[in-house]
C-alpha cells in the first residue's frame, strides 16, 4: 500500500458563525495531535492565526493543518467563507478530495456557502454534512435537512453528490452523532467525523513513480523557516534536502 492511501485531504466549509473552528479544533485536539498537557488543549481558534481573523472569526486566507488518526493523516484545509475571495476559495479546494459542510441546525445553509459548496461538487469533490449547534432551542433539523437536500439538488454536478452523509454535532462539546441523539448531554466524541473522513473520501490520486510536480496554492513564511510554498503534490515524491526547480 502507497503511503497516499493513508492520507486524507478535506477542506471545510461554513458559513461565519455556523461552528467550523470549533469543529477543527476538536478534531485536532481529540486526535493524537497535540499531547494532552500541551498548550493547545485548551486554546480555541487553533487555526485562525491573523490578529483580525481571531477577532472576527472569520477565515480569510486558507490554512492547512494535519490530524492523525488510527494510520491516517487528514489535512484540513480551511477555506475561506466570503464570496469576495473567490480566487483563494478556488486555490484551496484545488487541494482537497472531500468537504466537511458544516452548517447551523437553527440558520441553515447561507448564500456565502453556497458558493463554496458550488466550486467545490464542481471540483467533483466528496461531500460530508454537519448539522452543528443541535442543542440550540430554535434548531430546525427537518427544515435544514430539506433547505440542504435543495441546495444539492440544484449545484450536484454528478448524481452521486445527492447521497451524501449527513452528521449531527454539537462542536464546542466536541461530540458528533450518525443519527439524531435522543439526549443530546449523552456522552460523545467526534470519532463519527474522523470515520466519515477516512471512510467516505478517497485517498489521493497520485503518480508515485513520475516526476515530481506540485501544485503550489498558498506561500507563506515563517521566523524560523524562512519562506515555505503550500500546495498539493501530484506527482512524485520529495525529501528533506531534495532541490526542486519551477
Amino acid at each position: 500500500m502507497h503511503t497516499s492511501d493513508k492520507i486524507r485531504n478535506i477542506a471545510v466549509i461554513a458559513h461565519v458563525d455556523h461552528g467550523k473552528t470549533t469543529i477543527v479544533d476538536g478534531l485536532l485536539k481529540q486526535s493524537n495531535t497535540f499531547r494532552d498537557n500541551q498548550a493547545e488543549m485548551s486554546q480555541s481558534l487553533i487555526m485562525d492565526s491573523g490578529d483580525q481573523e481571531k477577532e472576527r472569526g472569520i477565515t480569510i486566507t486558507a490554512k492547512l493543518t494535519a490530524v492523525h488518526y488510527n494510520d491516517y493523516r487528514i489535512n484540513i484545509i480551511d477555506t475561506p467563507g466570503h464570496a469576495d475571495f473567490s480566487g483563494e476559495v478556488e486555490r484551496t479546494l484545488n487541494m482537497a478530495d472531500g468537504c466537511l459542510l458544516i452548517v447551523d441546525a437553527q440558520e441553515g445553509p447561507m448564500p456565502q456557502t453556497k458558493f463554496v459548496l458550488t466550486k467545490a461538487l464542481a471540483l467533483g469533490l466528496k461531500p460530508i454534512v454537519v448539522i452543528n449547534k443541535i442543542d440550540k432551542q430554535g434548531r430546525r433539523l427537518a427544515e435544514v435537512e430539506d433547505e440542504l437536500a435543495n441546495l444539492f439538488l440544484e449545484l450536484a454536478v454528478h448524481e452521486d453528490q445527492l447521497h451524501y452523509p449527513v452528521y449531527y454535532a454539537i462542536g464546542r462539546e466536541g461530540k458528533a452523532w450518525a443519527k439524531v441523539p435522543e439526549n443530546s448531554d449523552e456522552p460523545g466524541d467526534l470519532k463519527p467525523l474522523f470515520e466519515a473522513i477516512t471512510n467516505e473520501v478517497n485517498a489521493p490520486d497520485v503518480k508515485p513513480d513520475e516526476p515530481f510536480q506540485m501544485l503550489v496554492t498558498a506561500l507563506a513564511w515563517d521566523n524560523f523557516q524562512g519562506k515555505f510554498a503550500i500546495g498539493r503534490i501530484s506527482q512524485g515524491s520529495i525529501n528533506t534536502g531534495s532541490q526542486i526547480k519551477f
